[in-house]
């Protein structure tokens, strides 16, 4: 199914791992060197920007491709073009299937193709179906899982999270109407096996170039979950989707749940990352509480922003005080230790800038010379006329 070189796939996993432990002082840069030079790797990108840049141009060429083809048989299609569309599609996936069996991986010209592909063929769908959603979404899904499955690009894994929802979600839709209300709690009941089914797969997983597509997945799942039962996002979908009207001083059914979820979500996660220690968790869980704030004061501004912001912020510096000094002596479980893995040069820096700059300011002292300086008319120390 896979259409790289597995080898080559497995050994990128493992000069990775040796880049994590080279960059955090396990092993010497000389043996990170020895064991890279044995390594048969793909060649791609790491660079961003380059990779970017590199997607630019792939989009031109296939764009140019399908422009050319398009003058070749513009004469002969009557008002068929949806079946051009289809073509263009092909294009996408033969070029990608083209540059993927080369020794390049995640350069930036196949995402071109794989996201153009993706892209035209969900337009030519559309354009076949007048523009049934549930059929595109589906569509979409498969592709998105084969493509993924196929070419390990995680936006392909990405897409397939976003257009498996969006399945789940006209599929309600296309429900009678009293069910379109409980749409949060199917999201929800969505979302749950997702996670889960993610994490047992990762466990069981024997292929490791696999692992940052379920990563993804479940870490997408674990968004989906809470956006699903936010007061915000609940109640102003019921107004735009369910075309519910709240009358002033009325609110949503189940309010109270949903307000109650709104906080309680974000702090299970935060809980949950502590004792899994699991950095995106935490950083999904803090991110998730500001928008439970945000969510809160969208209806209920209870003072001015300026005001809630200082005190926010007292309130976090004073939280951040406590903690540092209860966890800064451990080091064990939760603790304020440097993580080795982690980049801390920028920090480390920062303090040596700080320290030196602290220990250069001196108080000054008046200090008496020996040379008097006199005369002069003006500011400063001028000379007389004679010697």
């Amino acid at each position: 199914m896979i259409v790289h070189d597995k080898k080559i796939l497995e050994n990128a996993g493992l000069a990775q791992e040796a880049h994590k432990l080279s960059k955090a002082g396990f092993i010497p840069k000389e043996q990170y060197e020895a064991i890279i030079e044995n390594l048969t790797l793909a060649r791609t990108n790491d660079n961003l920007l380059v990779r970017v840049l590199f997607f630019i141009l792939g989009t031109f060429l296939y764009s140019s491709i399908c422009g050319f083809f398009t003058l070749l048989v513009i004469d002969s299609i009557d008002n068929s073009y949806e079946f051009l569309l289809f073509f263009f599609a092909i294009i996408g996936f033969a070029g990608a299937e083209a540059l993927s069996r080369s020794t390049f991986y995640g350069h930036g010209l196949d995402d071109a193709f794989i996201l153009g592909a993706q892209l035209t063929l969900a337009i030519a769908i559309g354009v076949t179906t007048n523009s049934y959603e549930l059929v595109i979404a589906s569509f979409i899904t498969l592709t998105a899982l084969l493509s993924y499955l196929r070419y390990l690009h995680l936006s392909m894994a990405l897409l397939f999270c976003f257009a498996f929802a969006t399945v789940v979600v006209y599929s309600v839709f296309s429900l009678p109407s009293f069910v379109h209300s409980f749409l949060p709690f199917i999201m929800m009941a969505f979302a749950a096996p997702l996670y889960f089914g993610s994490k047992k797969l990762k466990q069981k997983l024997e292929q490791s170039y696999y692992y940052g597509g379920l990563s993804l997945a479940q870490n997408f799942a674990l968004v989906l979950f809470y956006f699903s039962g936010n007061y915000l996002v609940v109640r102003e979908l019921s107004i735009e989707l369910l075309g519910q009207d709240i009358a002033a001083g009325s609110d949503i059914p189940f309010a109270y749940l949903f307000y109650v979820f709104t906080f309680i979500v974000p702090a299970g996660y935060l809980y949950f990352a502590l004792v899994k220690k699991d950095r995106i968790i935490l950083w999904i869980g803090l991110l998730s509480f500001c928008f439970s704030i945000y969510t809160i004061r969208f209806y209920y501004a209870i003072m001015p922003i300026e005001i809630a912001l200082t005190i926010g912020g007292a309130v976090l510096f004073v939280t951040t005080l406590f903690t540092i000094r209860k966890l800064k002596n451990k080091e064990t479980g939760i603790t304020f230790q440097a993580d080795r893995f982690t980049e801390t040069n920028a920090f480390l820096a920062a303090e040596i800038v700080v320290t030196s700059q602290m220990g250069s300011m001196k108080p000054e002292v008046p200090v008496d010379s020996p040379m008097e300086f006199g005369g002069g008319d003006f500011s400063g120390g001028g000379s007389g006329g004679s010697f």
